[in-house]
């Protein structure tokens, strides 16, 4: 099985599982070992699931104002869970290949593993999410249609994705191409680099 395979059918199951009680509050049920590479793919996509929510309940325009606040830091504190652990997976992928020696001719790619995986994570939330839109009973046949031809898209750009992080897997497998990680670089988290809160010291 190819990893984007791997990927994609975690993601899938993860999303399903999300949308069983469609709450952001719901208990993650992760069926994987703990620290396996399929463990934290599932726990990713969850993680990505509940945002994904998060970012719909913030927008409603008549939001408390305090339950917003409180909403944000979830979503600060998510974003943080989701970029640990595109790092994590990272990790796994520098270790898989730490014995490979890259080709004098190798080169870098412009994102590293994980993050293409990220999108393809989200590419299962688009996808279920649109596939709910095509399904509505109480719409237009105009905006059937259009959520139709935007399904169709995303379909095709899960297929061309997934082509692509193989091909990356295996270049950086063989030599080709190399990995390079940075490691998170956010400033807004971090009182010491944040204006705003070194200036209340």
């Amino acid at each position: 099985m190819t990893f984007s395979k791997l990927c994609n059918q975690i993601f899938w199951a993860s999303t399903n599982d999300y949308h069983v009680t469609d709450s952001v509050d719901a208990i993650i049920n992760n069926p994987y070992e703990v620290k396996t590479i399929e463990y934290y793919l599932y726990l990713k996509n969850w993680i990505d699931a509940v945002q994904w929510h998060f970012e719909d309940i913030i927008r409603d325009p008549q939001i408390d104002p305090v339950e917003a606040l409180a909403l944000k830091r979830r979503i600060d504190k998510s974003n943080q869970d989701r970029t640990d652990l595109v790092e994590l997976i990272d990790s796994y992928f520098l270790d898989q290949y730490k014995a490979v020696l890259p080709h004098a001719d190798a080169t870098i790619n412009t994102e590293s593993p994980a993050w293409a995986i990220d999108r393809l994570s989200i590419l299962a939330l688009k996808i279920y999410h649109m596939q709910q839109e095509v399904d509505r009973k109480d719409s237009t046949e105009e905006h059937l249609n259009q959520c139709r031809t935007k399904l169709n898209i995303l379909l095709e750009q899960r297929v061309d994705l997934s082509s692509a992080i193989d091909q990356l897997i295996a270049d950086i497998e063989s030599g080709k191409k190399y990995m390079k990680v940075y490691k998170q670089m956010k400033m807004y988290n971090d009182p010491a680099l944040n204006p705003v809160l070194y200036a209340k010291k």
